[in-house]
């Protein structure tokens, strides 16, 4: 599958957004709904000016967007950006599978050659002790 210069920018910004643990702890909360700033920055030890930080990435990244609800901007998770990241992985996934398949067939025939040769041997040995 080939990728524009667009596509090539958007998935470098979610896999750079989503290189950070405590990003990836974001977006796994909004994954279960819409929360503000506040809601978000509780779990973790840092200023909310951090949180901030962390949170423009993600919408730099669009993996996140707000909107406005009177005094308040809960965040929502935006989808589209980590399912074209998943479509990229799941290239690679397809390869990987292929690859132990056909690892696991050489390991079965190998299992199989050894099997035969200890076979002829038990039976070398059994013919050389009848003698």
């Amino acid at each position: 599958m080939s990728y524009s210069q667009t596509q090539s920018r958007r998935l470098d910004a979610t896999f750079a957004a989503l290189a950070d643990p405590t990003r990836r702890a974001i977006l796994s909360r909004l994954a279960s709904g819409d929360a503000s700033v506040n809601d978000l920055a509780k779990p973790f030890k840092m200023s909310q000016p951090a949180i901030s930080k962390h949170l423009k990435v993600l919408e730099r990244a669009g993996l996140i967007t707000y909107t406005q609800v009177a005094q308040s901007r809960p965040r929502r998770i935006v989808g589209a950006p980590l399912k074209e990241a998943t479509d990229w992985l799941e290239n690679y996934r397809k390869f990987w599978d292929e690859s132990f398949e056909r690892l696991d067939e050489l390991l079965e025939e190998m299992k199989l050659e050894t099997s035969a040769k200890k076979s002829m041997n038990i039976s070398k040995r059994r013919k050389k002790n009848a003698k």
